[in-house]
């Protein structure tokens, strides 16, 4: 299950992240370290999620 939370994580994450960013843009945060904690945070929102997602899908699949 390792492997599917990594996978998971880099296109979740990439999601949030990205997601972020663009809230963080609209509402007037467009500096460096501003922008750098949107993706950061994303990233570590991401983590949990990926895990409950794998975790399902391997239940799922026995």
């Amino acid at each position: 299950m390792g492997w599917l939370v990594v996978v998971l994580h880099v296109f979740i994450g990439s999601t949030v992240a990205g997601s972020l960013v663009v809230a963080a843009l609209v509402m007037g945060y467009d500096t460096w370290v501003q922008i750098l904690t949107a993706v950061l945070v994303g990233y570590l929102m991401a983590a949990p999620v990926s895990w409950v997602i794998a975790k399902r899908l391997v239940a799922q699949d026995k």
